[in-house]
């Protein structure tokens, strides 16, 4: 029980959320800070060179740290009576029991995911690779982040293949580490697949929060910013503030420079010049309400409090501090519950026009209007409400479905092709480009659109064209009735929750509320219908 309670605590600690994937035919939990679905603003398979790079470099020893090596030759036979056994997680003791029913353990290949918590930063992270190397392992992703307690230490998140026997002898060693302060195993767990985790209630957002680095100022030297200490001290401050967030608390208020706003002005007025021939009509609708009511003006950045405010007051969505590019199960999951993440800090001042990751110009000017259009509304909330608890597959289908319609999408209006794709709205040359006759222009359909690979770092080289908002939400709800997940959810309004329907309570429920509603909406017909007094 003691190691039982010990796994749970270690899972609650770095806020590991578990779902379901159908790999070699069972299910498995899903690791948030693993997902290798595709979200492709920043997020494509992630080989983390960079930061493997980095760790390297700090090194100032290509071998093995001494440390690391003094426990290597130890045998994992007679594990039994090893006294370091009485320190193995439930993980790691169903994984010691694996290796002792399986001849090949040598040979057999695991995939596991260690979170470590080391007390040296990138120094440390380093001896952990030459350790993983040495014992023949492969790190297939890899992510960092300050901890949050002590920023001179590094929380790490390791996806690595090895064998079953190397990779319980490469626990024990790090374990027994000075510079680590935990070294903790996440194994597979039988999860029932009509049972994952996602979050249920807007305050589970909390634990989905986690970011995807490609493309970052302190690690990419073609990013506008990399030169730009005062930048990217910036950034990061502004990153902290939205990490520190929680449910409940005030929208963070930033004081935007100088600099930051004339970098908004110079977006902002070119939007101004090109949207009113070339934004969707409801676009603009919503953006003459913003001037209207004084929060779209040129000369500062509107705070998220306020556009929260407008789009709450319209459509009832809502906005929450982003640090960065969220993986795609943990931002898709957030409009469920008509949540979206956004970014704070803007985009560095050489580079105006064009970001290829997310920040606060994007998320206003691109995404925040339609937001407040319901109909699109509607739309975003219908992803997010079909990402909870679907299959790693089926995620990265709808996060290309995501890139084709919000970020990037085209719709008819009146016989002419008009832009509503936030990533267009935001970006002036890649407006123009979708509207020349350079593109290929495609019909909408989600089942053609969901396996079409797309570009993050130039110009897309195909587009698709919606007939209308109601249309497409039409065939995306066609598409989405196919997925594989064996339960329907809903989110209810009245308790801010999404409720799994796998009862016949909660569909007699649903039944009531639907008759209701169906009742409201007869008596207002006949009410139409009914002759008026003279």
């Amino acid at each position: 029980m003691a190691a039982v309670a010990a796994a749970q605590k270690n899972r609650e600690m770095f806020a590991i959320k578990k779902s379901y994937s159908v790999e070699n035919g069972y299910p498995a939990r899903r690791r948030s800070l693993v997902d290798d679905a595709r979200f492709e603003t920043l997020v494509v398979k992630q080989t983390k060179q960079t930061v493997l790079d980095e760790a390297r470099l700090r090194s100032n020893d290509s071998s093995v740290d001494p440390e690391f090596e003094q426990h290597t030759n130890q045998q994992t036979e007679g594990q039994s009576g090893n006294k370091d056994d009485a320190n193995l997680t439930e993980e790691e003791v169903v994984l010691a029991n694996a290796i002792s029913e399986d001849p090949d353990s040598e040979k057999t290949i695991q995939r596991a995911a260690l979170i470590l918590y080391l007390k040296e930063g990138m120094n440390s992270l380093s001896r952990v690779l030459k350790s993983i190397e040495k014992y023949q392992g492969v790190v297939v992703h890899l992510e960092t982040r300050p901890n949050q307690k002590d920023n001179l230490q590094l929380d790490v998140l390791i996806k690595i293949d090895m064998s079953r026997i190397n990779l319980l002898q490469l626990l024990k060693n790090l374990r027994q580490s000075q510079t680590l302060q935990h070294a903790n195993l996440i194994g597979e767990d039988n999860i029932s697949v009509k049972n994952p985790w996602f979050p249920r209630h807007a305050s589970e957002l909390d634990n989905c929060n986690h970011l995807m680095t490609k493309y970052e100022p302190d690690l990419d030297m073609n990013h506008p910013g990399f030169a730009d200490k005062v930048y990217r001290e910036r950034r990061k401050e502004i990153a902290e503030i939205a990490f520190g967030y929680k449910f409940g608390d005030p929208m963070p208020h930033i004081e935007y420079t100088d600099t930051e706003n004339k970098t908004w002005k110079s977006v902002f007025n070119t939007v101004m010049d090109l949207a009113p021939k070339h934004a969707c009509v409801e676009y603009r609708k919503v953006f003459k309400l913003l001037q209207e009511e004084g929060l779209f003006v040129a000369e500062r950045i509107p705070q998220l409090e306020d556009m929260s405010k407008f789009m709450q007051k319209h459509t009832g969505f809502s906005l929450r501090p982003a640090a960065g590019l969220l993986t795609a199960r943990d931002f898709l999951a957030s409009l469920a519950f008509r949540i979206f993440q956004s970014t704070q800090y803007i985009r560095h001042i050489n580079s105006p026009f064009h970001t290829p990751e997310p920040d606060a110009i994007h998320e206003i000017l691109g995404h925040m209007p339609l937001l407040a259009d319901p109909s699109f509304a509607q739309f975003s909330q219908e992803i997010g409400l079909a990402s909870l608890g679907a299959s790693d597959a089926e995620i990265e289908k709808l996060s290309t479905v995501y890139w084709f319609t919000v970020e990037f999408g085209l719709c008819k209006e009146a016989g002419e092709t008009k832009v509503y794709g936030a990533g267009l709205l935001s970006a002036y040359g890649e407006l123009l480009h979708a509207l020349s006759d350079k593109p290929e222009l495609r019909p909408f359909d989600p089942a053609t659109t969901a396996v079409q690979p797309y570009q993050d770092q130039e110009y897309q080289p195909i587009y698709y064209v919606a007939e209308s908002f109601e249309d497409m939400k039409d065939k995306f709800r066609r598409w989405v009735s196919d997925m594989s997940r064996p339960f329907e959810v809903r989110f209810n309004p009245h308790t801010g929750r999404v409720e799994v329907l796998d009862s016949v309570e909660k569909l007699e429920s649903l039944l009531h509320q639907l008759n209701t509603e169906i009742m409201h909406l007869a008596n207002a017909i006949n009410k139409m219908k009914a002759p008026t007094l003279s």
